[in-house]
């Protein structure tokens, strides 16, 4: 039977390690991360999967150390995965499976390479994304590719709606891959990196809006943030806002402004973007309290709210 040793975090891990499973791949060893305190747990755990199927675990703070490697090598795993894990492997891990190291990435390589490819994706404007299936090398995502499969990003789609879809199609690229894997009659295919670029991670500080960029724009970064992320957000008079939820409205005849605005019209919270086009803003938090049409001047104390 052919043995594998999985890191993996994240519901990307969780379905890649069943997939693992449900190809007869004996998984001799996961190695994930203990979940941060201070970290909104919205996904699932694959310490959890592992421990429901036998498989031993470990939770070690960086991978890349003498007892890891020793753990790894004592498991003599044919091949190495990784799945949404958080560190970089370095050589002398990537080196332990004679039949190769692979990972599984978040986007259409060599697009977006990189840090939350999700959330950048969609901030960027996207409309398609996807998973790919790679050789791991000691440079991030920039290995042979095996297979990838897209999906659609549509206008209105969250970051978190994305990476669902991106989960599946991770699921897909790795079981429409093993046999061949398995059977060692893979095809890779080299990546031409001129056409895609790296991009870093991202802090909750980087959610801060910019009021002068287009509505189009503040769409696009409000959806990349929105929950379980941590939000766009401004600092205005009346406190912290976050923007959680937008929507584009129909182009009125109106003149660009200084900087975005939000105000309660017709019974909606309305963003007017410096452009001079709208955003129906369908969720928000002034302060931590959900902010509506209904309650505006009562938690803002005036009428508009200068962001």
């Amino acid at each position: 039977m052919t043995r594998a040793v999985v890191f993996a975090y994240h519901n990307v891990g969780v379905r890649c390690l069943k997939a693992l499973l449900g190809r007869g791949v004996e998984v001799a060893l996961v190695v994930t991360h203990a979940d941060n305190p201070s970290e909104t747990i919205w996904f699932e755990s694959v310490a959890q999967v592992a421990t429901n199927y036998g498989i031993p675990v470990i939770h070690p703070d960086d991978p890349n150390t003498e007892a890891v490697l020793a753990q790894v090598q004592a498991a003599q795993p044919d091949f190495l995965f990784s799945f949404y894990y958080r560190h970089m492997l370095k050589a002398p891990l990537l080196a332990v499976a004679p039949r190769g190291a692979f990972n599984l990435h978040g986007s259409l390589l060599p697009q977006y390479r990189g840090r939350v490819p999700v959330n950048w994706a969609v901030l960027r404007g996207e409309t398609e994304t996807g998973a790919t299936l790679h050789v791991m090398n000691e440079k991030p995502d920039n290995g042979a590719i095996v297979d990838q499969q897209a999906v659609p990003i549509l206008p209105d789609d969250t970051a978190k709606e994305v990476f669902d879809k991106v989960c599946v199609a991770a699921e897909t690229v790795l079981w429409r891959s093993l046999p061949s894997l398995l059977a060692g009659t893979a095809r890779f295919t080299a990546q031409d990196l001129t056409q895609g670029g790296y991009f870093g991670g991202r802090k909750p500080e980087d959610g801060r809006i910019n009021p002068e960029t287009s509505a189009a724009v503040l769409h696009n970064f409000v959806r990349a943030l929105a929950q379980p992320y941590p939000g766009a957000f401004a600092d205005v008079a009346a406190g912290r806002l976050v923007i959680w939820r937008t929507l584009p409205l129909p182009p009125i005849d109106q003149a660009p402004l200084a900087r975005a605005t939000l105000t309660a019209q017709d019974g909606q919270l309305v963003l007017c973007c410096a452009d001079g086009h709208r955003l129906h803003v369908l969720a928000a938090t002034l302060n931590a309290v959900p902010l509506s049409a209904v309650n505006f001047v009562a938690q803002c104390g005036q009428t508009t709210l200068g962001l």
